[in-house]
């Protein structure tokens, strides 16, 4: 029924079609083995293979990974945390209203990232727990620029929202935020979020 309803949202748009559906988790990786979607929806609970070890599965076995959007019905910390961990692009509840879930869609398509701020406190609490940790490198290789916009990104705002913080144009935050990644090594804003906090560059509140 999910599924069915996530379909008919997204096939509704005249610029999104969904090529596949799967029912377990190891169903969903051989599915997107084989239609190499732009994006994918994955539930976190499912037979066999949950979302969280298929997300893996899935990124680790492909040269050019879709970007993934876990969809759950739980408001859990852990779950987040681990979807990012696990290289997800963003998490969204199964309550979202339609035009968020195809705002979503259309966002990761873009190579953007979705760090609602239920995802930054997962990520602010899991870091909490482990304690502080020892700076890597990258830190000091950061500008002070970089490290006010790595900051930013790890309260979820857009790279139009940076912008706008920072006082600069779009295409220069962007450029910013492009050094980020590069220096700490990571693919994402996603993942440089998840970075930032397990290394204590950036702190609970």
């Amino acid at each position: 029924m999910v599924r069915t309803a996530l379909r008919v949202i997204l096939d509704a748009e005249p610029d999104l079609e969904v090529v596949g559906e799967a029912s377990t988790g190891a169903e969903a990786v051989s599915v997107v083995r084989e239609l190499r979607p732009d994006v994918v929806l994955m539930d976190v609970r499912m037979p066999l293979v949950d979302g969280i070890r298929a997300t893996g599965q899935i990124l680790a076995g492909m040269a050019e990974p879709p970007r993934i959007v876990v969809v759950t019905t739980f408001e859990n910390d852990s779950y987040v945390y681990d979807a990012l961990r696990a290289g997800a692009a963003g998490f969204l509840l199964k309550r979202v209203a339609a035009d968020e879930l195809v705002g979503a869609v259309r966002l990761v398509a873009r190579s953007d990232s979705l760090l609602y701020p239920a995802a930054v406190r997962a990520l602010a609490a899991e870091h909490a727990r482990r304690g502080p940790a020892q700076a890597p490198p990258w830190v000091a290789r950061l500008t002070e620029r970089e490290a006010e916009v790595l900051r930013l990104m790890a309260t979820g705002l857009t790279n139009a929202e940076i912008a706008g913080r920072i006082g600069v144009g779009p295409a220069t935050a962007k450029t910013h935020v492009a050094a980020v990644l590069s220096k700490t090594g990571t693919r994402d804003r996603t993942q440089a979020v998840v970075a930032a906090y397990e290394s204590g560059f950036v702190t609970p509140g």
